[in-house]
């Protein structure tokens, strides 16, 4: 049996500029909403036996591949799923409102990175290292997502379900019309590229921050291809600032593609599928977009390699190591679990049951985390994907990779910046003290934990 409770959070208000402002109102009563789907007694008879699964897998991110897994889980283990879908941009706030207060459903589809501190900081979710002992996760799941995805306070809170990397997706077709030959490697190479696209009217940019999150990209690797892994953690941490010089340096070399008019308008009306369609289209040329793009396409009927294709974000500094951003899709377990053995199977089998990771990464234009599913179920398009992975180091998004306050406030100067690219110095300055008092958080609770381990 499975169960299917979907929130439209379209009519919700926005974040404002201090995290949860302006929202509380309406991500309490979407808590409700979702409380009642889960925990009404009324349902009770109907869910005592059952898993609850909360969810951002909406229609675009993939539910009906979702259905189809989930369903096939219920098959095997007669145990029924009651799956409550919620739109992405209203989840993130959604689930840590939730996690503050205890609410979490049985199990919780959730990000790696830092915004999973929060639900570990709370006690709002279950350890998971007997799962990774038992079920030997470290063999299944490969290294470069292993180092980075699942550790908190010394212990397993997260198993991944499938991921992402981005990268630069273009329409060969467009390519080949105007002379390039190749996808450019370098970053002088992708400028004489863009020139060749404005001379022939096809604008070489396509982005569609409507939701702010798709301008991240841009920030994530001028970042990291200027300033380096190191530096960019170190921002992410609060170790250094965002009125540091490469930071700075960034936003120059963003603005001047901006001033040359480089991206197609209506950025900041325009979404991330709309930024797709344009590049389809032949309307653009290129995105930097995740994998998900990938299954867009491939819904609409578009054809790998002859239709879209993939190059790597390029070199900026030779010698500069080489870093892949992308998002790692978990699964968690609220603390307040009904039925923790259950919840455990359908997590374990989420990871590990091949046809189900195969139905998944299909569906959605993801990766496996798990080694033993063939390569070979992947288009050539992804194929190319994950050897770019395999070759460097991956990191977290931007907004996944820093606390939920800054990266709140750094999408709005950055989204700030899209409209006026001369404005964003009072903005990071704003982000700057952010970061701080953050940092000073986080070395409070490092303290605390240290003291308690005495």
């Amino acid at each position: 049996m499975l169960k299917i409770v979907c929130a439209d959070g379209h009519s919700f208000l926005k974040l404002k500029r201090r995290f949860f402002a302006g929202t509380r109102m309406v991500v309490c009563l979407l808590v409700v909403f979702v409380n009642l789907q889960f925990f009404n007694p009324a349902l009770a008879a109907e869910k005592s036996a059952g898993i609850s699964l909360l969810h951002c897998f909406t229609d675009e991110f993939g539910q009906a591949g979702l259905h189809k897994v989930l369903q096939r889980f219920s098959l095997h283990h007669r145990i029924p799923v009651t799956e409550n879908a919620i739109s992405h941009k209203d989840f993130k706030n959604v689930v840590v409102q939730m996690a503050a207060e205890s609410q979490l459903p049985d199990v919780t589809s959730y990000w790696a990175g830092s915004r999973m501190r929060f639900l570990v900081d709370n006690d709002a979710l279950v350890v998971l290292d007997h799962l990774w002992s038992e079920g030997d996760y470290t063999s299944l799941v490969p290294r470069i997502l292993t180092e980075v995805t699942t550790c908190y306070n010394g212990h397993r809170y997260l198993v991944p379900l499938g991921y992402h990397a981005v990268g630069f997706f273009y329409n060969p077709k467009v390519f080949q019309a105007v002379g390039i030959e190749r996808p450019p490697e370098r970053w002088e190479e992708l400028l004489t590229a863009c020139e060749k696209l404005l001379a022939a009217g096809i604008k070489p940019f396509a982005l569609g921050a409507k939701n702010r999150w798709p301008a991240q990209f841009w920030f994530d690797y001028l970042l990291l291809r200027t300033a380096g892994t190191e530096f960019r953690n170190d921002l992410m941490t609060g170790k250094v600032s965002y009125l540091d010089p490469p930071v700075q340096e960034v936003m120059r070399r963003w603005a001047a593609l901006l001033k040359k008019d480089y991206f197609t308008r209506g950025i900041l009306t325009d979404d991330w599928t709309d930024a797709a369609d344009q590049v389809s289209a032949g309307k653009a040329a290129m995105t930097l977009m995740g994998t998900w793009v990938s299954g867009y396409w491939n819904r609409q009927g578009l054809q790998p390699v002859e239709d879209y294709a993939f190059f790597a974000f390029p070199e900026m500094r030779p010698g500069q190591k080489r870093a892949v951003v992308g998002l790692i899709d978990g699964l968690v377990m609220g603390s307040g679990s009904r039925d923790p053995a259950q919840a455990e199977a359908l997590i374990d089998f989420l990871l590990t049951d091949l046809t189900a990771q195969e139905i998944w990464v299909r569906a959605q234009g993801a990766l496996s985390p798990n080694k033993k599913l063939s390569a070979e179920i992947y288009n050539p398009v992804m194929q190319e994907v994950l050897q770019e992975v395999a070759g460097g180091r991956f990191v977290f998004t931007y907004d996944l990779a820093t606390c939920p306050p800054v990266a709140e406030q750094g999408l709005s100067v950055i989204a700030r910046f899209l409209r006026d690219p001369d404005s964003y110095q009072e903005g990071f300055a704003t982000v700057a003290q952010a970061a701080r008092v953050c940092a000073a958080r986080a070395c409070a609770k490092e303290r605390e934990l240290h003291e308690s381990d005495r």
